[in-house]
């Protein structure tokens, strides 16, 4: 009986033709679309979740430039999530593997033409020392103002949450 189905199985697969599954893509939302500005807002508590997030955002990234466009993204760190974007940061803050994918991810994201900002009332309030964060982060003065600047240049906000 078993010999019988596998038989009547194999045989199907031998009859149906296999079509090569079609790309997915962003085709209908990306109709016209001749430029690809965003901004996201990162205001996390868990540096896993951001590490996660910041690989996403390089996804996102490729995923625009895979279907044509040359995307010009900004990515804004306010409240608690600074404390992830530190060369000082300690295991009260996050482990160790954590706070090395995060870096590596800002490193890659600056390299690949991400823009990076890091909210100065967010360092101070959570004790971050401004002259310890990570190469390729900037300062911005304040995480809100930000935000509305770049939405007023034409940056679409993402808010990550």
């Amino acid at each position: 009986m078993r010999q019988g189905l596998l038989a009547c199985c194999i045989a199907l697969l031998m009859i149906v033709p296999v079509r090569a599954a079609e790309p997915i893509d962003d085709a209908a939302a990306l109709a016209g679309v001749t430029e690809a500005k965003g901004v996201f807002q990162i205001d996390f508590t868990e540096a896993e979740k951001t590490a996660f997030y910041l690989e996403v955002i390089r996804g996102t990234q490729a995923n625009f430039q895979r279907q044509g466009l040359d995307p010009d993204l900004v990515i804004v760190f306010i409240g608690p999530t600074v404390q992830f974007l530190s060369t000082q940061a300690d295991e009260t803050v996050a482990d160790p593997a954590t706070l090395m994918r995060i870096e590596s991810e800002v490193s890659r994201l600056a390299e690949s033409g991400v823009r990076l900002q890091v909210c100065a009332v967010a360092t101070d309030v959570f004790g971050v020392d401004n002259d310890t964060l990570f190469d390729g982060l900037e300062l911005t003065g304040d995480g809100f103002v930000a935000m509305i600047g770049w939405q007023a240049q034409g940056y679409h906000p993402i808010t990550m949450f």
